[in-house]
């Protein structure tokens, strides 16, 4: 059953803005010193013709979507032709409905096709879906800001009945044996019906971060930013540290959970996670750590509040157990956590959290967050160092999903000064302090740019489908 407030996308502009890092960030294998953001605006007009502009922007993380021994060159240039590509799909999409009815769509009966026949068109090593969900967030989330727009009203205020002509059963399924039910429920039913204005932010230790001056090469960047562990803490009054580790050095990762624990302890930070981005291979490797971390430092071990993905991201190839993890820590998917169907697999193996991301689409975010409040799971915002327009729907998730402890934002680590432009009307998104993001600033249709997204020139288009 239609709406009046259905609509349907007229047009399509996508734009690229490269970022520096101005330090390096490791994560995993690989090592990133910079990203292409891909900023979108989407037109869409409804039943009467009355229409709006939304924006949404990604970047497009290639370390982390495509993991692989290509030339990063190689890989970037094919997210951004698939982004191309990506745009005129999205112009000439021709569903109706609300931006999650219209996304949802899109997600399963376009992107899967698109993919396969850019990958068949390009031959050598395919591009993952991972990517191509990255690559398809941008528009996404582009179009749950022009819905929330053409409605006049906070796209939050959206995801109910009256706006909605499906429950979650037209795309969510129970577990088999569960109790949880969609019938009749609307993502609103479980989001937080007065979302936080502030949240406790975390920051990441990357892997090649220095935490004592003997580290220090004298090569660190004289920008007026701190470099070390303790100055980040001390400058932003951190109480939230993760910690990259490398997965396949259990010596080094065990030293590196010890060295940023009693640096915690002596800052009274209060809380840490470790990230081993995919690289564990057996499940021993982290009990075995966290083991005897709670025999050698109970206190670090304490402040572990959860594991994210230590383990191969492809759940469906690999299918790893991983209660024996989950035994000791809440231990949350990311990577693998494409869609909901992905979290019911995990679900299945052990695992007992999720850590949801804007990257991966707005429309699949909110499904995965629905099927795992529904099953019990806890949930996390983690970030994909999004900065400039992208930080405004990650946080906006964040307070509205509801997570085990904040929301995780690094882009001022390591591209402050990206975002000028958007922290002028938003100062307390891109700076951290008292160990908070301040969101008060957030107002208005669609996700609350408040005219964010107008203060800078993005350039010619690199994709155009004027409505």
């Amino acid at each position: 059953m239609s709406k009046p407030t259905d609509v349907q996308v007229r047009g399509a502009r996508l734009y690229f803005l490269p970022v520096q890092t101005r330090v390096p960030l490791k994560f995993g294998a690989e090592t990133l010193t910079g990203v292409t953001c891909a900023r979108v605006s989407l037109t869409v007009a409804g039943e009467a013709g009355a229409g709006a502009t939304g924006w949404g922007e990604t970047p497009l993380s290639v370390q982390w979507v495509w993991p692989s021994r290509l030339p990063v060159a190689e890989r970037q240039a094919a997210l951004m032709e698939f982004c191309q590509q990506l745009a005129g799909a999205w112009a000439s999409w021709p569903e109706r409905g609300h931006a999650l009815e219209v996304g949802h769509e899109f997600l399963e009966r376009r992107l899967p096709g698109l993919l396969e026949e850019f990958n068949r068109r390009r031959g050598g090593e395919p591009m993952p879906w991972l990517a191509a969900l990255v690559c398809c967030s941008p528009f996404d989330l582009a179009l749950h800001d022009a819905f929330g727009r053409a409605c006049s009203r906070p796209v939050y205020a959206t995801y109910h009945a009256g706006f909605l002509s499906h429950d979650l059963t037209a795309w969510l399924e129970p577990a088999p044996g569960s109790r949880a039910g969609f019938s009749g429920r609307f993502p609103l039913d479980f989001l937080l019906r007065q979302p936080a204005r502030q949240l406790r932010v975390w920051h990441l230790v990357g892997g090649v971060d220095p935490i004592d001056r003997s580290e220090l090469t004298g090569a660190e960047p004289q920008d007026g930013y701190p470099i070390l562990l303790e100055d980040w803490i001390r400058r932003d009054g951190l109480q939230c540290l993760k910690i990259k580790l490398r997965g396949n050095d259990a010596g080094w990762d065990y030293d590196r959970i010890v060295r940023v624990g009693e640096l915690a302890c002596a800052h009274s930070v209060q809380w840490l996670s470790t990230d081993f981005n995919c690289t564990v291979q057996d499940p021993e490797y982290v009990t075995t750590m966290l083991d005897r971390l709670r025999d050698e430092h109970p206190r670090t071990h304490g402040m572990i509040l959860y594991v994210e993905q230590p383990f191969p991201s492809e759940l469906e190839r690999d299918r790893t157990d991983v209660r024996s993890v989950s035994a000791r820590k809440p231990l949350f998917l990311d990577e693998s956590a494409h869609d909901w169907r992905m979290v019911r697999l995990g679900r299945e193996l052990g695992w007992s959290g999720v850590a949801l991301k804007t990257c991966k689409t707005q429309t699949g975010a909110l499904l995965s967050a629905c099927w795992a409040r529904a099953h019990g799971m806890t949930l996390m915002v983690q970030d994909l160092t999004n900065p400039m327009l992208a930080m405004v729907p990650h946080v906006q998730l964040a307070a509205h999903a509801g997570t085990i402890m904040g929301v995780e934002c690094n882009a001022m680590q390591f591209y402050p000064e990206a975002s000028r432009a958007e922290a002028a009307v938003h100062p307390g998104l891109y700076q951290r302090r008292n160990g908070l993001l301040d969101l008060s600033t957030l107002s208005g249709p669609g996700f609350g740019y408040a005219g964010a997204e107008s203060r800078r020139d993005p350039g010619t288009p690199a994709a155009d489908y004027p409505a």
